[in-house]
């Protein structure tokens, strides 16, 4: 709760007005069990009309101004609790977007999605229960004791004997329920995933017809999760119907007792009234602080996910240019004998790392160079580590050997803000959002409609833009899902080129253009962005044979670099590529 604290401090009068204000409307309700027992054993036994409708609108008056306290708390505890968990998401989003490579693929999409959502939830829920109940449920409790032995100290001690034995065991198994929902928390990271896996890849499961196969596996997930929830839902609820046990046997005892006690003139009926009043209010209390600990224990629990993100610590730290090696061959990007590989040890079941690669996929001893202004394609069986070069040279990870420069600085060197933005880059699974053609391409930068329109052209998607009636400014869907392949390949290319970067990564961002569209697209960027650095990744060797270098992988190794000339000529894995490829032409 200390995480928690710090996102209420900022609040602190607020959540203190809220509290005085649901005691002030405790003190209300403690007081009209008292005013019925005066009017029942004092003011009616004198037959003043007036005197009863006077105590009687007194009761009605403390009533309406306890109603209007607590709705005047409740709405404010609403606004502190939002306001609260508003900062805690905008804080986790922010810690979401710092996260490296490793750390996402350590924590897990999908359990980050959890931790935005339900467990966020869970906190806020507790700080607005805490706020509206957390004052009342002890307060009528101990009040309505206090007030009891006023009454009657005979009839108090039933309740003063079990309301502690009450807390007890509801403070004990609510104790427990903080490990029991971090585990349903868990489960649910898992459901997420394969929702998440599902919903994403819904037209691969439709097109091979394995909706039966997923349904299954969805049910395994679900079934796991619910199997979790059972579990601790049935521990969780072992308090509730043990208070009501226990004060239902008060109950009787205090009716038994009591009408003993009228009968032999100890006490008064009124007294006996106000008493089942004010066991109603405690049994009420107990059930509130039990309902309190419940929500503590999953807030408990939901709190320290998400201060496992937040508070994660600063993985791809800027290092001093003094403590950093250097290069000055001139070259703008320079792989010096890098070494690779993702986290074996890591044990999530999400199976994709971050952009999407598979972690078992590594690098070993890579060395090459890029000079400014120059080209390089890459090319190599899937699972060879294309992507992994430029998931390093971008630095979403670490390298374990080896350097990278970029401008004869090694990147580490760098603002993460300041290397990226050298770079207009496309991801092998990039994404459309869900916005307008405008906002796609220029994506908050400082790009003019201009320069979008000009890398629409560039890209080759200006005539297919221009074919809507909104034209630029039509919208898509989520992840694109009303463009073509083609059509989104294109948009994707023309948020690359928009920026006008110094450096081009183009990540098997053609594989969905026809050879004509592909080749004017190559001719296009050559035109007006030939002063930029390339890297294209590609299948395709007719997208890369024209780059002034093209570089071969196979399983984390460089097993061909030169011109498509001395590679057709000298690397055979190449040269069957190439001849598979251009004979299918």
């Amino acid at each position: 709760m200390r995480f928690l604290w710090k996102y209420l401090k900022n609040l602190k009068w607020m959540i203190v007005g809220v509290m005085m204000i649901k005691l002030a409307a405790c003190v209300l309700e403690l007081y009209i069990p008292y005013v019925t027992e005066h009017l029942i054993d004092h003011v009616v036994p004198t037959r003043d009309a007036a005197a009863v409708i006077i105590w009687g609108f007194g009761m009605i008056m403390l009533a309406v101004m306890a109603y209007v306290l607590n709705v005047i708390g409740n709405r404010l505890s609403v606004i502190a609790a939002e306001r609260s968990t508003y900062r805690m998401r905008r804080d986790l989003f922010s810690a979401a977007l710092r996260l490296s490579g490793s750390q996402i693929d350590r924590i897990g999409l999908p359990s980050i999605i959890t931790r935005m959502t339900s467990d966020s939830y869970n906190v806020q829920n507790f700080t607005r229960t805490v706020q509206t109940v957390g004052i009342r449920a002890p307060f009528v409790l101990i009040g309505g004791i206090a007030v009891t032995f006023t009454m009657d100290a005979g009839l108090a001690s039933v309740l003063s004997i079990m309301a502690p034995i009450l807390i007890i065991i509801v403070v004990t198994v609510s104790f427990k329920g903080v490990a029991l929902y971090n585990g349903v928390q868990k489960c649910m990271d898992g459901l997420m995933r394969v929702m998440r896996e599902n919903i994403t890849g819904i037209r691969v499961v439709k097109a091979l017809s394995r909706e039966e196969h997923e349904k299954e596996r969805f049910a395994g997930a679900n079934a796991e999760t619910a199997r979790k929830d059972i579990s601790t839902g049935i521990v969780m609820a072992m308090p509730g119907p043990t208070v009501s046990m226990f004060l239902n046997v008060g109950f009787v005892i205090v009716v038994v007792l009591g009408s003993y006690r009228v009968n032999g003139g100890e006490t008064e009926p009124g007294v006996i009234l106000a008493f089942l009043t004010y066991f109603n209010m405690i049994l009420s209390g107990v059930r509130s602080l039990n309902n309190i600990l419940m929500k503590m224990s999953k807030a408990n629990a939901s709190a320290k996910r998400i201060a496992e993100v937040i508070e994660e610590p600063e993985d791809l730290v800027q290092i001093p240019e003094s403590d950093a090696a250097s290069t000055d061959n001139g070259d703008c990007i320079v792989f010096e004998n890098v070494s690779f590989s993702y986290d074996s040890d890591y044990t999530s079941a999400d199976k994709s790392g971050f952009l999407g690669q598979d972690r078992s996929r590594c690098l070993d001893g890579i060395s090459f160079s890029v000079p400014k202004g120059g080209s390089l394609g890459i090319i190599g069986a899937t699972g060879s580590g294309k992507t992994s070069i430029i998931n390093l040279l971008m630095r979403f990870y670490d390298p374990q050997g080896g350097h990278i420069f970029v401008d004869g600085r090694d990147i580490r060197t760098y603002e993460p803000d300041d290397l990226r933005s050298r770079f207009g880059t496309v991801f092998q699974n990039d994404v459309i959002f869900a916005d307008t053609i405008r906002e796609n391409v220029i994506f908050g930068r400082n790009v003019g409609d201009g320069a979008a329109w000009l890398a629409l052209r560039d890209a080759m998607a200006e005539e297919f833009v221009n074919s809507y009636e909104d034209g630029i400014d039509h919208l898509s869907m989520i992840h694109g899902a009303n463009f073509s392949g083609g059509q989104k390949q294109r948009i994707l290319i023309a948020r690359a080129l928009a920026a006008d970067p110094e450096i081009l990564v183009l990540d098997d961002s053609s594989s969905a253009l026809d050879y004509r569209t592909d080749a004017d697209l190559r001719a296009a960027i050559r035109e007006h962005h030939g002063k930029a650095t390339s890297i294209v990744i590609a299948q395709r060797v007719s997208s890369i044979m024209s780059l002034d270098r093209i570089m071969v992988l196979d399983e984390g190794r460089i097993i061909g670099y030169g011109t498509h000339d001395e590679l057709t000529a000298n690397c055979p894995q190449y040269r069957e590529i190439y001849e598979n490829q251009m004979g299918e032409v």
